[in-house]
């Protein structure tokens, strides 16, 4: 092995070798975990079906924000799904290289 994949842990394509730990990760995720349990334990069912009802009958009755919200969450953010619609354009080009190599 080169130098490089000894201190950086990768080949030379950039790539983590094997038995490379992956880096330490996300030292938030612990806490972020804990504070998503805490609010999924105090919202209820019921409570997401009465804040989703209002949030809809906000958009039905002209909200724009609240119609961008719902829109948003129902159908996914049009700039997310142009990027996923462009990724997999990018993929299906790239896989026959990925293929060659």
């Amino acid at each position: 092995m080169s130098d490089f994949v000894v201190l950086n842990g990768r080949d030379k394509g950039g790539r983590f070798v094997p038995g490379n730990s992956g880096g330490p990760g996300n030292p938030h995720a612990k806490q972020v975990a804990a504070l998503r349990s805490a609010m999924l334990s105090a919202v209820s069912e019921e409570d997401m079906q009465a804040i989703l009802g209002r949030l809809v009958a906000l958009a039905r009755s002209g909200n724009v924000p609240a119609a961008k919200e719902v829109l948003d969450r129902c159908l996914g953010r049009h700039l997310e799904a142009d990027l996923l619609e462009r990724l997999e354009q990018l993929e299906a080009v790239l896989a026959p290289r990925r293929a060659a190599e």
